[in-house]
This record gives C-alpha cells, structure tokens and sequence, in this order.
C-alpha cells in the first residue's frame, strides 16, 4: 500500500495551505482552489489515519522508541477513523508492556477492546492479551471469560491460534496452579509422603 511519510505530508500540507492562501490574497479563490483542495484531503488524511501504519511497520523491527515517537504525531487518536484508533491502542498497550508498565497496557487494551475492532484476529489478540494479564494476577475467572469470548471467534492467522491453544493449555492447568499458588498443593505431596512406610534402620 502506498503511503506518504508522514514529514512529508505535513510538509505538504503546511506549504499547499500556506501558498493557497498567499494566491487567494494576490489573484482570488479560484488561482488558488487546486492547493485548497490538496492540502485539504492530506490534512483530512492525517486526521483519520493517523501515524499507525508507519507506527506499524516499526513495531514489525522492535523499534519501540521509534513506534512510541511516530504514534506522538498523531494529531488526536479520537479524531482517528475507528478501526486505526484501535491500532493505535493496542500499539500503545504493546508499548507499555515493553516498558513493564502492565496497568497502563491494560488500559490501553480495554480501550483497543472498547473500539470497533476491524477483523476477529485483531478481537482474539487483544483477549488473550487481557486474559495473560488476567491470569498473572491469579484472577482465573475473568481469564476463563475472555478465553471463552476467543473460543466463539474465526481465527484465520497461524500465529494468533497458536498463542490461543498455548493458553488454552494454561486454563486447563489452572487448577494445579492455583493450589501450587495456596499450598494445597503442597499439603497433599505432604500427605502422600507421611503415608510412605519408612525404611528399616540397619
């Protein structure tokens, strides 16, 4: 898909609006119709869409500080059309879980949730996102729950269905889990072991 970098449409638009102006003073509206009506579709551009795509492509390289910079320059993420406001969600909660911040990546992710998601891909990964971090902070039912809400969507990607049948494995464990976590675990390993004949003494 083609795109334009995104210095220079903001380039674009700073000197098709500029010089549209100077012409509307010097010769009228009309000389200077052609620059309105471009630097008027790459604004309204940069206002929908945003910096995600590109923001994107750098996340595809692991250039985190480079995502977190181009995401900055998007104008306003509620002005963005819905399906790139999700993106740019979720991009700003993988962005926080790279930095150890999982509050913040939670919030960003039920933001992401919260918005019209575009395909079911995108609607598994951000719940099994909010399900591992459900799941971390020993909260199994509402991990259980999101994990359901995936089970019920078409997952066409590989990757996606891969890292839903790993935490599949995970709730169907999370019994043996969460008794390791309270020590009942430990209490029947013990239990099992007093009822062991000792050795005899020689």
């Amino acid at each position: 898909m083609f795109t334009i970098n995104i210095y220079l449409r903001l380039a674009l638009i700073v000197a098709t609006l500029g010089g549209a102006i100077i012409l509307t003073s010097l010769y009228g509206f009309w000389y200077a119709f052609p620059f309105y009506l471009i630097g008027i579709i790459l604004l309204v551009g940069y206002i929908l869409f945003g910096t995600i795509q590109s923001a994107a492509q750098k996340m595809q390289l692991m250039d985190i500080a480079g995502t977190e910079k181009r995401l900055n320059l998007t104008l306003s993420p509620r002005l963005l059309y819905s399906a790139n406001r999700a993106y740019y969600y979720m991009l700003k909660g993988t962005i926080a879980q790279h930095q150890k911040d999982v509050d913040l990546s939670e919030h960003y992710f039920q933001l992401a949730k919260a918005t019209k998601l575009p395909t079911d891909n995108e609607r598994a990964m951000v719940n099994i996102q909010l399900a591992n971090m459900q799941a971390n902070r020993g909260n199994w039912p509402m991990a259980r729950q999101l994990y359901r809400e995936v089970q019920k969507l078409s997952i066409t990607e590989p990757q996606i269905k891969e890292q839903v049948e790993e935490f599949g494995k995970i709730i169907k464990n999370s019994g043996n889990i969460k008794a390791v976590q309270s020590g009942r675990y430990r209490g029947m390993m013990g239990q099992q072991s007093k009822k062991r004949r000792r050795p005899r003494m020689r």
